[in-house]
């Protein structure tokens, strides 16, 4: 598959609402904590994990971007020449 400009921008705004949104949960979730919210261990260790998890899928996804964007870009640079 031959990636073009509009894949990375995918894939950098997909990357990027990770992000976002896992922050504000781990932000969220730190509150609850701190203001002893009574769950069980499993919750935060399951919520945590996923946290992590997801994180980590924004890191690929962004990398996967940049990679795209770059090769988009010296692509450009070739035909302009």
């Amino acid at each position: 598959m031959k990636f073009e400009r509009k894949h990375s921008v995918l894939l950098l705004t997909v990357a990027a609402w990770n992000v976002f949104n896992w922050v504000t949960f781990a932000k969220n979730l730190s509150a609850a904590h701190a203001r002893g919210e009574d769950r069980p261990t499993g919750y935060w260790v399951a919520h945590i994990v996923l946290i992590v998890v997801n994180l980590l899928i924004a890191v690929v996804l962004g990398r996967l971007g940049l990679k795209a964007w770059k090769a988009t870009s010296a692509e450009r640079a070739e035909i302009d020449a």
